[in-house]
């Protein structure tokens, strides 16, 4: 199957995706650092769905200071030689909601597992729910992504690239609904945040330039490709960060966050902002991308 047949059909369906949304954001407490008992049962959901559809599924537990976080696995196409790993975090900074950061990107990953379990899959895929991305631990060695990308590099995986989910559920058509961090940059790509972003920095190796390439030619939604020097501020603001530590191609899907989206962590980030018809497209268009690299 073609990347752009994948698209054609529609799979993503608004309402799972709006369920698996509900299910993560409508909660007693928030899913911050502190609330390790609802991070934990936030997690017991990922991996119940996870379980449906993986060839294996399992927890990656780290203890930080008394406390232990927990990372969810879902390993498809588990023959294949080269790995793809495809990621999100599903805690949220403070007390929050998270709707789109970043309960969207791990409803994606949600939606994906049940979707590429349909697909022929020409490498492993290893969809990560990341627990720690959030203050107080971004940019540590507690991010659940760093310990995932480290046990990569520690047991010589090989690792084709990683795409991480970060805030893809919100698009706004008006005019001046989106911003930059080089004013400039409105000339390039247009001052309303009515697209989906690929996030590239100089030099991201050859898996993110592919999948790139591979998500355009799916036209599953308006898509842009950003490529910039990794000290401009947010082109590293997500989890992908930490595979570039270890050498590995990664890049990230976003909407920018709050260069457009001004809900970011405020507690008015809730499932009623977000466009969950385009946010389907794009998770339409990873499914495309993902099938269509050989």
């Amino acid at each position: 199957m073609t990347a752009v047949s994948v698209y054609a059909n529609g799979n993503a369906d608004t309402t799972r995706i709006k369920q698996h949304l509900t299910v993560l954001t409508k909660t007693d407490g928030y899913r911050n650092a502190d609330n390790v008992m609802l991070l934990n049962k936030t997690a017991d959901y990922i991996y119940n769905h996870f379980a449906q559809f993986a060839d294996t599924v399992y927890y990656q537990e780290y203890a930080v200071g008394r406390e232990t976080y927990k990372n969810v696995v879902c390993i498809l196409g588990a023959d294949h030689p080269k790995t793809i790993v495809v990621g999100a975090h599903y805690d949220v900074c403070g007390n929050q909601q998270g709707a789109d950061d970043n309960a969207s990107g791990v409803a994606g990953l949600l939606k994906l597992s049940q979707l590429l379990k349909e697909q022929k899959l020409n490498h492993r895929v290893e969809l990560v729910a990341y627990t720690l991305e959030e203050p107080p631990y971004f940019r540590t060695e507690h991010m659940g992504s760093y310990i995932h990308a480290a046990s990569l590099a520690n047991s010589k995986t090989e690792v084709y690239g990683m795409l991480s989910l970060e805030m893809i559920g919100y698009f706004k058509d008006q005019k001046h609904s989106q911003s930059y961090p080089i004013g400039a940059l409105a000339l390039v790509y247009g001052k309303r945040g009515d697209y989906i972003t690929l996030v590239n920095k100089v030099g991201a190796g050859k898996f993110a330039k592919r999948f790139s390439r591979e998500f355009k030619e799916t036209k599953a939604i308006k898509t842009k490709k950003f490529v910039g020097p990794k000290a401009l501020p947010g082109i590293d603001f997500s989890d992908h960060l930490n595979y570039w530590k270890f050498g590995f191609s990664a890049l990230m899907l976003t909407d920018t966050a709050f260069y457009r989206n001004k809900n970011y962590h405020q507690p008015i980030d809730t499932i009623e902002t977000l466009d969950i018809k385009r946010m389907a497209k794009v998770i339409d268009g990873v499914v495309g991308a993902l099938t269509g690299i050989k």
